[in-house]
């Protein structure tokens, strides 16, 4: 056993900068043990090394400064112990950080052994880097880190987490604090959340999907007086909490772990233990985090958690306004999650599709992507405005087409918006105009019994100037007349009502039904092949040559100068954008401009998909000025000859 034992020379040491000096003297007892600590040396062996020391202060020192000092100390030996055992667990474990180290001194027969154990290692690792295998075992517990990946997991190998609790708990707002954006409506009024988001997270090297869900309360009477009349309305209409508790219950099914989020303001439930019950009941093998929100004062915070301790779990408070709290949870959650469970895939893999529903309240938006889906994926009552997040679901066709739909919150007239009671309505909106942003395709949802109206000419004009390929759908077609009305007659009045996207294709359509739902599918992936189509500029020149044969370049008016196009060339796609080189833009009117766009959609195609044309004219050159003349000595002379003679000619006068 190794020992080393604390001498003191020279001066004695300082307590601190406004005390005096202590002598020390060298004492001659039997030495105070202190914490041991371990190490591994280069055999491998661990050795224990035991710190004594004989320092006695002459004066004593307070209890408070012994405390102080034995703090110190045993954090010191934690933290020195802490290292040794990963420095141990790197040796035991194969890592090849000392592996080309021999220790000194050792004889030929050990430095033989040691070579050849070393090489039978690394011929027992696989072959390649890890960062080139697509194995997931290359880290601790099959996971790889994320700061030393390379390639991408699917969402669907990303073991997922649930956050349910009852209504105005703080689950949406957690769920934004932990993926890091907006995601989610935050609204203070219970049931603003209703149908179940995922999104992608991240805490340190773990990678997970969180999947927030609505508030599991059946009746609103149950709530708090402060905030029952508010959520009357929310989560009391007919068939709405039901459905709320079905899309909470599909989340909890899929996930592989749960988060309870619990009110520390308002203490332990009945509603809290229920779920909590529920979830033992229906979900005995996944593991449960028990998360109290509202914890903002951390003084206060174990008085908030000691009601909770009677659950059988162990609380975290959390604040998710300030993160409070928010990475001790997350250190304990990350704990729980299972490794990936399957390959990783390329970054370079095509995006699905992504589609947005969009349209008025009310109209069939979350119909629609439930026919398409084949699932209650969103929410469906007869409440107008039930959908308010912008709800995201991937679905593969199956031709393996991905579609990346987007159900969208119903868009009203921004009056109406602005004097509506319900304040969450606007962040509902602005969900949904993100999504139109970030959308390939829009699909325009309109009821067939009121027709086109002015708010859809509007959002038909956003599509336009945002540049998104559109469908225009006409749901709830079952309720329609045949004696008034067929496909054609409505495809026609509606392209003549939204001139704006008249080049869109139209589809008549039941969605609870499931009536000509292949004909939308088909018309969405149409206008999303359109919308990234190339055409090659041969193909495009000849339709120009023609074109300028058949309409040419108008003259302008009272001048000779006549409009010429020289080439043309598409600069873009998602839309398809067209650069025509000619030789003066202004010698274009706006007429011929469209004149051109139909004949390229004529010709070309582009069903679906809006054009966006860019005339560019030639550089002006600008004149050239004249350099000035060389001077000779023979204009030198004569500039002052005459020079003289004028001065001469006006002494005389």
């Amino acid at each position: 056993m190794q020992c080393g034992v604390l001498f003191s020379y020279g001066k004695a040491p300082t307590i601190g900068p406004s005390r005096l000096l202590r002598p020390v003297a060298i004492s001659s007892t039997p030495l105070v043990n202190y914490p041991s600590l371990a190490f591994v040396n280069h055999q491998g062996t661990r050795d224990i090394i035991r710190v004594r020391s004989s320092i006695e202060f002459v004066e004593a020192i307070s209890k408070e400064e012994a405390t102080k000092f034995d703090r110190i100390a045993a954090s010191l030996v934690a933290k020195l112990s802490n290292i040794q055992d990963h420095v141990e667990e790197d040796f035991d474990s194969g890592g090849d950080g000392d592996d080309h180290l021999i220790p000194f001194g050792a004889s030929p027969e050990e430095i033989v052994a040691w070579q050849a154990r070393i090489a039978q290692r690394r011929s027992g690792s696989p072959t390649g880097s890890s960062s080139s295998s697509l194995s997931l075992a290359s880290g601790p517990h099959g996971y790889v880190p994320r700061s030393k990946r390379r390639r991408q997991v699917p969402d669907d190998n990303l073991p997922k987490v649930a956050i349910v609790g009852r209504p105005n708990v703080g689950k949406s707002a957690l769920f934004n604090r932990i993926a890091g954006s907006p995601v989610a409506v935050v609204y203070d009024q219970p049931g603003v959340t209703r149908d179940r988001l995922y999104t992608r997270a991240f805490w340190g090297d773990k990678e997970f999907i969180m999947i927030d869900t609505g508030g599991l309360m059946s009746d609103a009477s149950r709530l708090p007086p402060d905030v029952r009349q508010g959520a009357m309305k929310s989560i009391s209409a007919e068939g709405l909490p039901e459905a709320i508790e079905r899309q909470a219950a599909a989340g909890v099914a899929e996930a592989d772990t749960v988060v309870l989020l619990v009110d520390g303001q308002a203490g332990l439930q009945a509603g809290d233990e229920e779920i909590l019950a529920w979830l033992r009941a229906n979900h005995p093998s996944k593991p449960v985090l028990l998360a109290v929100n509202k914890c903002e004062n951390v003084a206060k915070s174990d008085q908030m958690l000691a009601d909770f301790w009677a659950t059988g779990l162990e609380p975290h408070a959390v604040s998710a306004i300030t993160g409070t709290g928010t990475g001790e949870m997350l250190d304990a959650l990350g704990e729980l999650l299972p490794a990936p469970t399957s390959l990783e895939q390329d970054d370079a893999e095509e995006k699905p599709l992504s589609v947005a529903i969009v349209g008025r309240p009310n109209v069939g938006k979350s119909s629609l992507l439930n026919a398409i889906a084949g699932e209650e994926r969103s929410i469906v009552c007869d409440l107008s405005g039930t959908t308010r997040d912008a709800v995201d679901t991937r679905v593969t066709l199956p031709n393996g087409q991905r579609l990346m739909l987007i159900d969208t919150a119903g868009i009203r007239k921004r009056s109406r918006v602005a004097d509506s009671p319900d304040g969450a309505e606007q962040l509902s909106v602005d969900r949904a105009m993100r999504a139109v942003r970030r959308a390939d395709v829009a699909v325009l949802v309109i009821d067939a019994l009121e027709g086109v109206t002015q708010q859809d000419f509007r959002l038909s004009e956003l599509f336009a100037s945002e540049g998104k390929a559109v469908v225009v759908v006409v749901n709830k077609w079952d309720r329609v007349d045949p004696r008034i009305w067929n496909v054609d007659k409505m495809a026609e009045n509606v392209r003549t009502q939204l001139r704006h996207v008249s080049w869109a294709s139209v589809v008549c359509t039941s969605a609870i039904h499931g009536r000509h739902v292949e004909d939308v599918l088909e018309a969405v992936i149409e206008a999303g092949a359109q919308h990234r189509r190339r055409v090659p500029t041969a193909t495009l020149n000849m339709v120009l040559r023609e074109a300028t044969q058949w309409k040419a370049p108008p003259t302008q008016r009272g001048s000779l100068r006549k409009g010429r196009i020289y080439y043309a060339t598409q600069a873009g796609t998602r839309p398809p954008s067209f650069v025509f080189f000619v030789n003066d833009e202004k010698l274009f009117p706006d007429d011929y401009r469209r004149y051109m766009e139909r004949q390229l959609r004529d010709n070309i195609g582009f069903p679906g998909s809006p054009l966006r044309l860019f005339w560019r004219g030639k550089p002006k050159r600008e004149p050239r000025a004249k350099p000035p003349a060389p001077v000779t000595a023979a204009s030198s002379r004569g500039a002052a000859a005459g020079g003289r003679r004028r001065s001469g000619g006006g002494s005389r006068s």
